[in-house]
């Protein structure tokens, strides 16, 4: 929660990946303090859902439907949120997928680069297209989904999500040294297992879900919302000293 109340209240926040999960969560409760949302998704009806549940709240938010993997889009998708409500404090880039699970030695160039595409140059393609605006304004924060598994490197099943997410986690890190003067801030959260239909695909059968569970010593999985409080932290004035971190949230799982 913010310091200061209202502390959203007209402040804008651009969240990939809104149309489920952890980014829906995330648009919801920054809708409640008060953020104008702008909810962008591959998914169209996920996303205009998620506005949907927004407006029924009495926020104001934006549904777009892009795909994060292509740069005009994304820079579309920071234009007209700039155009929608004036200016963007905040990025989430809550995009991203393992694509598929795959053996090492079965990973082609099509699995590895679409991996990377979604997950790395996702997140690149947005912080370059909204930092230009955020340092001009000489305020804003960059939150990017991280992941647990760049710490444990996914042996037997996503190598090339676990490389994928550590790039992600060393990216946000160069970016908030290197903007850390000039009123920028860039984070990333690393999960360990949500209860999301992206959880629900990884756990590929009973004893994979009940493997998962066993690694979480609080013997349960998190919840959209409790990483969409996070970054609500993160993004607040309640944490203004705080850049180039990953924050762990694992139920207390020791994959450090």
């Amino acid at each position: 929660m913010p310091k200061t109340p209202d502390y959203f209240s007209g402040k804008t926040i651009v969240i990939t990946g809104a149309g489920s999960g952890i980014g829906r969560a995330t648009a919801l409760i920054f809708a409640r303090e008060g953020a104008n949302v702008v909810c962008a998704d591959i998914n169209g009806a996920g996303v205009t859902e998620t506005v949907e549940q927004v407006n029924a709240k009495s926020g104001q938010a934006l549904a777009l439907t892009i795909d994060v993997t292509k740069r005009a889009a994304v820079e579309d998708m920071v234009q007209l949120a700039i155009d929608g409500f004036g200016s963007v404090q905040f990025l989430f880039n809550s995009a991203g997928a393992a694509v598929r699970r795959s053996k090492f030695l079965d990973i082609d160039d099509d699995l590895f680069d679409r991996t990377f595409d979604l997950n790395v140059k996702g997140t690149f393609y947005a912080m370059q297209a909204v930092l230009p605006h955020m340092l001009k304004n000489q305020f804003g924060v960059i939150v990017n989904m991280g992941s647990m598994t760049h710490r444990r490197g996914g042996p037997g099943s996503g190598v090339h999500y676990a490389a994928a997410k550590g790039a992600v986690v060393t990216m946000t890190m160069g970016v908030a040294r290197e903007f850390a003067t000039q009123g920028i801030r860039a984070l990333s959260i690393s999960p360990g297992p949500i209860d999301t239909a992206f959880q629900a695909a990884a756990a590929t059968t009973p004893e994979m879900a009940e493997q998962m569970l066993n690694d979480v010593p609080m013997q349960r999985f998190g919840k959209p919302e409790e990483i969409g409080e996070l970054v609500l932290f993160m993004c607040s004035d309640a944490c203004a000293f705080m850049t180039a971190d990953t924050v762990y949230v694992n139920g207390g799982g020791g994959w450090r």
